[in-house]
């Protein structure tokens, strides 16, 4: 359609407009995860069981929250950009295999899939040039 052919000249910002959205989405998802203390971290922690790590959950949720939190705001203002992409497309896939392992099926566990595969190719694809990690 030629009459938006122009709007490949704002990438950038589609890009910060996506990584907006995004970031305070999991802000406001992990946030509560966050103030939710030890039993909940716990809980969450032990989602690692389905990987085999069954040690130490309470730590394990604890960085699952703080990967949602602050590694939402630091996806929306784009700082350690690339790792913290990384970060959450691991968490998203810890997330799917839980939903999986729990017999949610393929419904229950699509949020985390698309998730972790949107992190995964922010991840490539990098930050754009409206940034704090601006190349």
């Amino acid at each position: 359609m030629a009459a938006l052919s122009s709007w490949s000249n704002f990438k950038n910002t589609g890009m910060l407009l996506v990584r907006i959205g995004l970031g305070v989405m999991f802000i406001m998802h992990g946030y509560p995860k966050l103030l939710g203390g030890p039993k909940l971290w716990e809980g969450v922690g032990g989602a690692m069981g389905e990987i085999g790590i069954t040690f130490l959950p309470l730590v394990w949720g604890l960085l699952a929250a703080l990967a949602e939190t602050l590694g939402g705001l630091f996806f929306l203002i784009g700082f350690f950009f690339r790792p913290v992409a990384l970060t959450m497309a691991f968490t998203m896939l810890i997330a799917s295999l839980h939903h999986l392992g729990a017999g949610d099926g393929l419904k229950g566990a699509s949020h985390a899939i698309e998730m972790g595969i949107v992190f995964l190719g922010f991840a490539f694809i990098g930050p754009g040039k409206y940034s704090v990690d601006k190349r």
